[in-house]
């Protein structure tokens, strides 16, 4: 009887020593991904009559900065859908080409600023930032 304890509580102790390295093992090394970043920014005015400058703004490989003209949110008239309607347009085919290209849309970050004076807070514009991303 007193050689069952004996190896029960040797068992016992063996067990436990295994639980015991097994969770104080180093865990494993995740593999990190390197990911490389390409952005464009639309920055859309909402002034009257078409005075403001609306534009997708991207940096090409060499650094240099393309422009692409979009339509101001106000005509003479007030707001103008058409004009959201077609900036829709360009965006969006802004992002098809850039996902066409191996580009994983990554994250979007809009703000706005207006500049106010006298009470007049019809002078602004909205920008929106996409950040792309790919695997090196």
């Amino acid at each position: 009887m007193k050689n069952d304890f004996k190896y029960a509580a040797l068992g016992a102790a063996f067990t436990l020593c295994l639980f015991t390295i097994w969770a104080f093992k180093p865990s494993e090394k995740k593999e990190t991904t390197n990911y490389e970043f390409k952005q464009f920014s639309t920055v859309e005015s909402i002034v009257p009559g078409g005075l403001g400058r609306s534009r997708i703004l991207a940096t090409d490989k060499n650094g240099t900065m393309i422009e692409k003209d979009l339509m101001n949110f106000y005509s003479l008239v007030g707001i103008n859908f058409g004009n959201i309607s077609n900036n829709d347009k360009l965006i969006v085919d802004k992002i098809n080409e850039y996902c066409s290209d191996g580009w994983e849309l990554y994250q979007v970050t809009t703000g706005s600023s207006t500049s106010e004076s006298n009470g007049n807070t019809s002078n602004g514009i909205f920008i929106t930032r996409y950040l792309f991303r790919k695997t090196k």
